[in-house]
């Protein structure tokens, strides 16, 4: 579905025409720029828009299919970018993540959106508000939608540790981390950050690219270097996302093993409870087992105190025992 098109003219809107050869040959003309939004978008949809706009086939293909990685592509006529935005919800502790698919051209901005998550009629409002940064082009776009989606990662890198807290205060509680659903649910936490990360970590070399740092000293074509600033800024929360996602998965690993350690000692002191009362029980039942034998020769046999002298014998070494074992804390 076609959500919007218009055309920028040094940061201002003015509404596109139904063609978009005419709205891109307009653009150019003008010296602006014509931005298309779709939201999962028909093959006959976007076949017209790509034909149009001359965007690669591998990357329309891309844009059609989704279930994409976090990229940056560069063809020959347009720029080819994919993003994953996420959601978090927290009563089900459940990340799920869309796609953002920018095509960048000469004179044109093509966005692609894949998922409920992360509506790009914001980010269109936000720059038709500055129009100083819709001045520079398609660059602009380019930076608006990914500077809105790592910003959104970090809120939801909060939302995780606020979570993770919660979760580690249950399993480290005195009477917590018993249930049986505790080793389930972190298992599930650690599986959420897994879906996080594979939105996030994919996304630092694209975007240290359009940054230009590190080994990055190239310009991308279709971006003005001029923009750097503005993507080094993106590169920057986005690194603080990473290493917050890296934290996190190293507590929630951290968790998992102390859980499953206090869950390991509680077998053990249950074993130990089991094994106090079991040689509890073997006193009484050798004595028994003893007098029980009925040989014909046994000397206690025929004497008058034989009966209460072994019942006081069972009572006083079960004493002794359990005494002994309270003592050492396997009662």
């Amino acid at each position: 579905m076609i959500v919007d098109c218009a055309i920028y003219r040094e940061g201002h809107r003015s509404e596109g025409p139904r063609d978009f050869s005419d709205a891109l040959d307009g653009a150019r003309a003008a010296g602006g720029f014509v931005w298309i939004g779709l939201h999962e978008p028909t093959a006959d949809e976007f076949d017209l828009v790509a034909r149009e706009f001359g965007l690669h086939p591998l990357a329309v293909e891309d844009a059609l299919k989704a279930h994409q990685r976090p990229k940056l592509e560069v063809y020959d006529d347009s720029l080819f970018v994919v993003l994953k935005p996420v959601e978090y919800e927290p009563r089900s502790d459940t990340v799920s993540s869309g796609e953002v698919m920018i095509f960048l051209g000469d004179s044109f901005a093509v966005t692609v959106r894949h998922g409920e998550g992360a509506p790009l009629a914001a980010v269109r409002q936000r720059l038709e508000r500055e129009p100083e940064l819709l001045g520079e082009g398609p660059t602009s776009v380019l930076y608006a939608v990914a500077d809105a989606v790592v910003d959104h990662y970090l809120d939801v890198a909060t939302e995780l540790g606020t979570d993770l807290e919660e979760l580690e205060a249950e399993v480290f509680t005195p009477d917590g981390g018993g249930s049986r659903h505790t080793a389930s649910r972190i298992y599930n936490f650690k599986r959420q950050i897994l879906e996080f990360r594979r939105a996030t970590g994919p996304l630092a070399p694209p975007m240290a690219r359009l940054a230009g740092v590190g080994s990055y000293g190239a310009g991308v074509p279709f971006v003005e270097d001029r923009a750097r600033p503005f993507f080094r800024d993106v590169h920057d929360h986005l690194t603080r996302v990473n290493e917050s996602v890296e934290g996190l998965d190293r507590l929630v690993s951290d968790i998992l093993s102390a859980h499953l350690a206090q869950m390991s000692v509680r077998q053990n002191d249950d074993m130990r409870k089991i094994s106090a009362w079991a040689a509890m029980a073997a006193i009484p039942t050798m004595l028994a087992g003893i007098y029980g034998m009925n040989f014909e020769h046994m000397p206690e046999l025929r004497w008058e105190w034989s009966y209460p002298v072994v019942i006081v014998a069972m009572v006083a070494l079960e004493v002794l025992v359990f005494r002994l074992f309270k003592r050492r804390g396997w009662m």
